[in-house]
């Protein structure tokens, strides 16, 4: 990195931490601290949490995993992880009915009137897993525009940026979350819009759509990996499902159905980066929007950096009010250590602070990012039959076990590689991944429907199903 290179790019950096902190409301109580409301107490405004939850889930690692695949597989890859943004509204839907009908506060206080407490303590550790892993998996993204692994600009960039996120995360809680999110949404726009300017001279619109061919081994078999996983995904990333409960039922499912399909069209113009350097013969070498930028010219990796860090901090600091009220807030009231009182925001400082010091330690260690997303969801694929049909049930805690650990299972054993291959659908890269969450579906909704059924044998269609 040459000198004016370097100078521009930690500048931005440094700018970047300054000003959200300076900018960031400061919570004076509890429920601002952890539930985003302002001062005089009023939630969030609608359009504030759509840009909240669209800018939130714009991952630094999902936009670059976007433009490799395009790199992979067209225009197809880029749509296959797109489609992962079009779980949004069937979680906000879901949660819709959930809220409506129940009246739960949170997913966790949902599941324990359905399923039992050991229900939501297993789906507790699923989503302190996963929020472990966005901690790491963003930082590193944004390492990697100053340097390589290894390299001491790599790791210091990623640790300033920490730094810097947790102390605006510090101040303000769920509150300086959203705030900032609204500013990072406009950053992220303009600079793509940029970068988009940037490509399209270069190539033919059709000719970046075109790329690419609807195949099992081209990319298809991810996209329908995709598809399945819509409906289990969103359920474990509480950066999402949090913000599910801060406004009212309709205001909030409006916001959850636009910013998922702006979210899908974002995270698949983004992905066009890959696919013009597939067009045109850039090495990626794993970084697609590295490589682009640094053909293109500085303007353009400067572009790209900038999209990196407000994706990033959107995540992080997010990640951070999450793990503060999951850990402060939803564990103890599940313990019942707490009642509806909130607990001092000296609490949830304290979490944000631990696992900011804890959740790079992965980075160090050099683990691929793209396992974040793919692995953790096949993961909770058992969750889906848990939130599509928790209606036909009004108590019933080993539906929701047989359905989750036998998900829980499947996803170890393929990360450990001990699935066999006659698994897999297809002969694509994905087609193991693909196999197993197909057959895995299939499997936890049985696991979900029979301890039903038994009862129903037992007590009577009435004792456990109703309209």
């Amino acid at each position: 990195m040459g000198i004016t290179e370097a100078t521009l790019f930690w500048g931005f950096l440094l700018a970047y931490g300054v000003i959200m902190y300076v900018l960031s409301p400061k919570s004076k109580s509890s429920e601002s601290f952890y539930k985003g409301t302002d001062d005089q107490g009023k939630p969030v405004g609608q359009w504030s949490l759509t840009a909240s939850i669209f800018i939130s889930w714009i991952f630094a690692k999902s936009v670059t995993n976007a433009a490799n695949l395009g790199v992979s597989y067209g225009a197809v890859g880029g749509l296959a992880y797109a489609s992962y943004w079009l779980s949004i509204p069937v979680a906000g839907y879901v949660i819709y009915l959930i809220r409506k009908q129940t009246g739960a506060r949170s997913l966790q206080e949902f599941l324990t009137s359905r399923f039992g407490r050991m229900a939501s303590l297993a789906f507790a550790a699923a989503i302190l897993i996963r929020l472990y892993n966005e901690i790491w998996s963003n930082t590193a993204v944004v390492g990697g525009y100053f340097g390589l692994p290894g390299q001491w600009q790599y790791y210091t960039a990623a640790m300033i940026f920490t730094a810097f996120t947790l102390a605006y995360s510090l101040k303000g809680g769920l509150r300086s979350s959203i705030f900032t999110d609204v500013i990072q949404t406009f950053v992220f726009v303009f600079f793509l819009g940029a970068v988009l300017f940037m490509i399209l001279p270069a190539n033919e619109p059709g000719t970046l759509l075109r790329e690419g061919s609807f195949q099992l081994d081209s990319g298809m078999d991810l996209l329908l990996v995709a598809l399945l996983q819509l409906f289990s995904y969103p359920f474990h990333d509480p950066v999402l499902t949090d913000r599910a409960f801060v406004n009212n039922e309709k205001k909030m499912l409006k916001s959850f159905v636009v910013a998922g399909l702006l979210g899908f069209v974002a995270v698949f113009i983004f992905s066009l980066v890959g696919v013009h350097a597939r067009l045109n013969g850039i090495d990626a070498m794993g970084n697609a929007p590295v490589a682009v930028g640094r053909s293109l010219g500085l303007a353009a990796l400067f572009f790209m950096s900038v999209i990196m860090m407000t994706s990033a901090g959107s995540t992080l600091d997010s990640t951070f009010s999450s793990l503060a009220k999951s850990l402060a807030v939803d564990l103890p009231r599940l313990a019942h250590r707490a009642t509806t009182r909130l607990p001092s925001m000296r609490v949830g400082a304290t979490v944000m602070v631990v696992f900011a010091l804890l959740g790079n330690i992965p980075m160090f260690a050099g683990t691929d990012i793209l396992a974040a997303t793919t692995i953790s969801g096949t993961m909770v694929m058992g969750l889906a039959p848990v939130f599509l049909f928790y209606r036909l049930t009004r108590w019933s805690p080993w539906s929701f076990h047989l359905s989750f650990w036998t998900g829980l299972t499947l996803g170890i054993a393929l990360a450990v590689g001990v699935i066999p291959a006659s698994w897999a659908i297809g002969e694509g890269k994905y087609g193991l991944l693909l196999g197993v969450n197909a057959w895995g579906f299939v499997l936890c909704t049985l696991g979900f429907f029979i301890p039903l059924l038994v009862a129903r044998w037992r007590r009577g269609p009435t004792a456990v199903l109703h309209s």
